[in-house]
């Protein structure tokens, strides 16, 4: 089989298409033929050196992807050969072939192509499990989203209207908060030219958000927590901004808040096999009736990852970008 191996880290042109040993289903797993892999930024941080892949995982890059299934490990039941599906994957996307662990498999959407459900794992997962599995956002409540034109930010903001939460994004430039908007979104901040602390506490009366989704970091630590509402929760999955930074925990305190941080490539197998089952409890059917949709910026033949890499990069996207697989075609 082919998959992108990256010899030795660098920039996008790092990205080599090659020819690789076969993947195969071990105990428990099922073998995909990989029809489309979704780019996360982590795949950039892998590229660069600074993201190995968690132990046992493959060394390819990629952390979703859909297809269809061509053989079954040993232990596995309830999918069968041919069942088309996507998946969460700790590494190998970016090939044409993947193992993967059975419970991390969800069924493609009814109504949904492959290339567009390879969009979907990774975002939902991660957003359900931090914004209502660790966070618990509720009806009613307001959900702050840093960088809400990211595959994140777009799902974010579209599950928690789903759920009859109020939506607040911060976003680089008027489109992007267009977009935002007609996902859905209810208070636009435009990074570049507003305080989002200021910004949201004027539109909330004062108040502030219950939730903060940041991928931000260290740089957005202690406005955050000036933004924060009283028993707010700070749910923090990027550093984007930097890992170090100084915590007024007397803020902190008065606020009643708390902090967390979370990964979602390196937790145990039975945490992300209760995730994706959550997922598939909760959000595929808002997926399948329409409600909640998977938002592709463009779409790249696979062998060309280099190209989806430097599309991510350049910060000009809305939602995701796609890799395409040969099995599906150029």
């Amino acid at each position: 089989m082919h998959a992108i191996t990256i010899p030795e880290p660098g920039g996008p042109e790092a990205l080599v298409w090659a020819e690789v040993p076969d993947a195969e289903a071990g105990d428990g797993e099922v073998l995909v033929e990989v029809a489309a892999s979704a780019v996360n930024r982590a795949d950039l941080l892998q590229r660069q050196g600074f993201y190995e892949p968690p132990p046992g995982a493959s060394p390819y890059p990629g952390l979703e992807c859909s297809g269809r299934i061509v053989a079954l490990g040993p232990g596995v039941s309830g999918w069968s050969v041919g069942d088309e599906v996507c998946a969460l994957l700790a590494g190998g996307g970016y090939a044409e072939k993947v193992a993967v662990p059975a419970g991390q498999l969800l069924p493609v959407p009814e109504g949904l192509d492959l290339v567009t459900a390879a969009a979907l794992p990774e975002v939902a997962c991660t957003v359900w499990s931090n914004v209502f599995m660790v966070a618990h956002l509720r009806p009613g409540e307001t959900l702050l989203v840093h960088g809400g034109a990211s595959g994140i930010g777009t799902m974010a903001i579209q599950l928690a209207k789903a759920v009859g939460a109020k939506v607040a994004v911060t976003a680089g430039g008027p489109e992007k908060l267009a977009r935002c908007a007609e996902l859905g979104a209810d208070i636009l901040i435009d990074y570049r030219e507003q305080d989002f602390v200021e910004e949201l506490r004027s539109a909330t009366d004062g108040a502030g958000a219950d939730v903060i989704l940041d991928i931000m970091g260290a740089k957005y630590l202690d406005r955050n927590v000036r933004a924060l509402a009283v028993n707010g929760r700070l749910a923090v999955i990027g550093l984007q901004g930097g890992v170090k930074a100084e915590l007024n925990l007397g803020a902190l305190l008065a606020k009643r808040a708390a902090i967390t941080a979370t990964t979602l490539r390196a937790r145990p197998l039975n945490e992300k096999a209760s995730i994706v089952a959550a997922v598939r409890e909760h959000v595929w059917p808002l997926v399948a009736a329409g409600t909640v949709r998977a938002v592709v910026d463009s779409t790249v033949p696979m062998r060309e990852a280099s190209e989806g890499h430097r599309a991510l990069e350049s910060g000009t996207h809305v939602g995701k970008v796609v890799l395409v697989s040969p099995t599906v075609g150029d």
